[in-house]
């Protein structure tokens, strides 16, 4: 009965995201995802407050009660007032970025005009050895600590934490949150009067999918570093003279070395093809934090992809966030220029497929502890290809865990690492018609969707 779920069913049937959205305390579990205790009850609402449980309101029906006013609405891109493409233009926001610097700029905006007390975001934690994650969200109230949180940040985070601290002192809140945190964050505002109260804002990211903690450790395995020496990640090192899309791994290490290697030459560096992929992000049917005030994207088309500067696609749901950027614009602030939904669309044409067409197809794949339900209908009806690749990235996604868990035990790095070669080899002969096999798959299974 969905009246009776639990945390340990959401757990147990792969769903769990992990937002912390239930529970007091969070752990990370063996592959370094945060996982609730599964011996709560989550507290008697739930099954309404989980944002994958069946008995939850969906993206459609809280964007409706939230801005039941806006001028337009896409299936795919939501409720919103405004779409728009381009950077910040005043300040160090899009340098210090890793695209546009919007976000940044948009949560420092809101605290230089009082509009919120606090902004909730992940940064960096100081000792991560000590601390035990490399990153965690964090209250920031002014413009510097807001700089010292930006970039992304592709690492497990939860929000226990900070929603205990907004509860315990009084004030207007800003929450930076993907998609399944954004609707988790709505749900408990349901139920919960004082962060009904308090979370007055919240400022979505475009999400492809989450990665967990083991991440890092490959990063350190094929960079050659210790993982105990490593003191600071980064993701995505911006250069000028290179692509948006050409993203770096950055490690820096107790002595203040650094080690750095372009994603495309790792063994796992194929952002789609999901490697270290939360499991519940396949049960996902939001991109674009649709029940967000506002939210923020790469431009991921040209000419904007390969401009190394980054830029930004940015929705406003909210009246008034469409207003502060509205005239920020004409203060020349920002340089931004109104587009269209299918351009903004098409920026996110990948992520889409999988949250969609995907979906649809993963919908009708074994029975599963918790019914998934979803905007998307199943549907089977794709190309033998199409299926191959979706059954392919989710297998990985799977089976980096599981590899990754078996060479961290017996300290056998390359037992992951060439694993991952021959995965992501046989992914991109499937995705991209890569190499001899891929030639060949080209020849039977011609398919030029990505």
């Amino acid at each position: 009965m969905v009246e009776a779920l639990r945390p340990g069913d959401v757990v147990a049937a792969g769903l769990c995201i992990g937002c912390g959205g239930c529970a007091s305390g969070m752990a990370m579990d063996r592959d370094g995802l945060w996982k609730p205790d599964v011996t709560s009850d989550g507290g008697a609402d739930f099954a309404t407050r989980c944002p994958f449980s069946p008995a939850a309101a969906d993206e459609d029906a809280i964007a409706a009660a939230r801005f039941a006013a806006a001028a337009r609405h896409s299936d795919l891109l939501g409720r919103h007032e405004s779409t728009w493409v381009g950077h910040v233009a005043e300040g160090g926001f899009r340098a210090n970025g890793s695209s546009g610097g919007m976000v940044s700029w948009v949560a420092a905006e809101l605290l230089r005009t009082g509009a919120v007390d606090a902004v909730a975001h992940v940064a960096p934690v100081a000792a991560p050895h000590e601390d035990g994650r490399f990153f965690s969200y964090r209250l920031s109230r002014n413009g510097e600590e807001i700089a010292g949180g930006a970039k992304s940040r592709y690492y497990p985070v939860e929000l226990s934490a900070v929603i205990a601290a907004i509860r315990a002192t009084p004030g207007r809140y800003a929450v930076v949150a993907v998609p399944c945190f954004a609707k988790a964050l709505n749900l408990l505002r349901q139920s919960d009067p004082v962060i009904a109260e308090r979370v007055t804002h919240l400022l979505g990211l475009f999400c492809g999918h989450q990665k967990s903690a083991r991440m890092v450790d490959s990063f350190a395995w094929q960079l050659k570093a210790p993982i105990a020496r490593v003191r600071a990640v980064d993701y995505r090192i911006k250069d000028e003279g290179r692509p948006a899309n050409w993203y770096r791994a950055h490690l820096t290490l107790d002595d203040g070395s650094a080690r750095a290697e372009d994603w495309w030459h790792l063994a796992d560096g194929d952002w789609g093809a999901g490697f270290f992929q939360n499991p519940a992000c396949d049960w996902c049917d939001d991109v674009v934090a649709e029940t967000a005030d506002v939210a923020f994207g790469d431009a991921w088309v040209e000419p904007y992809a390969s401009d190394g500067r980054g830029t930004n696609v940015v929705i406003a749901r909210s009246a008034a966030m469409h207003a502060l950027i509205e005239e920020a614009v004409a203060d020349g602030r920002l340089a931004l220029t109104p587009v269209d939904a299918p351009f903004v669309e098409e920026t996110q044409a990948a992520g889409f497929r999988h949250r969609r067409e995907g979906l649809a197809y993963r919908l009708t794949w074994r029975r599963r502890e918790v019914h998934v339900v979803k905007r998307v209908a199943p549907s089977a009806a794709l190309p033998l290809r199409r299926k191959l690749i979706y059954r392919m990235r989710h297998m990985i996604a799977r089976d980096s865990h599981r590899l990754a868990r078996v060479a961290l035990r017996y300290r056998w790095p390359a037992l992951y690492t060439g694993w991952a070669r021959r995965a992501l080899a046989l992914y991109r002969a499937l995705a991209w018609s890569h190499g001899r096999l891929g030639t060949w798959v080209e020849r039977i299974m011609p398919d030029r969707r990505r």
